[in-house]
């Protein structure tokens, strides 16, 4: 059984764990570098700071998952607009985790009065744009070898969900 909740400061570490196995052997995050713990903190604390959601997902009382939005872009006209991210360790993919985050993270939005949801997915990451697909979100864009990673040039897709 999988619960969803709130996070706190006692799931950052393995937010933090959760986040740096991405940056260092996927392309789901652009990041080449690992995070701190005090930058992962520092994102907590302005998660909380600004009322963005940070959710995680718990699976034999450990966290498996995570997922935020937050501003897509800084500008007042975007601010009816923001951007997901959703985070699955590598042991719990594919097993519908990220499916049971990004529910109530879309509920969340529409309960604050968003008008849209975007996420930037890597191309080549079909887990996750099936994910978003099945809840609803459409291509919008397709940026080829927009960046760099891993000695290859990616490509981003922008998918968008009108609440």
């Amino acid at each position: 059984m999988i619960e969803i909740r709130d996070a706190t400061s006692d799931d950052l570490p393995a937010i933090l764990a959760i986040y740096n196995d991405a940056v260092l052997h996927t392309t789901a995050v652009y990041d080449e570098t690992p995070r701190s713990t005090a930058a992962q903190q520092e994102w907590f604390g302005l998660k909380t700071a600004q009322r963005w959601p940070v959710l995680v997902a718990v699976a034999a009382g450990e966290v498996a998952a995570f997922a935020s939005y937050g501003s897509f872009r800084p500008w007042p006209g975007y601010r009816h607009t923001v951007e997901t991210s959703i985070y699955v360790a590598p042991d719990r993919r594919g097993r519908g985790i990220g499916t049971g985050l990004l529910a109530p993270l879309i509920e969340r939005a529409k309960a604050s009065g968003f008008h849209a949801m975007v996420a930037g997915i890597d191309a080549a990451n079909a887990p996750s744009l099936r994910l978003h697909a099945r809840a609803g979100f459409v291509k919008v864009a397709e940026m080829p070898e927009v960046a760099w990673k891993f000695g290859r040039w990616l490509d981003l897709v922008f998918l968008e969900k009108l609440l």
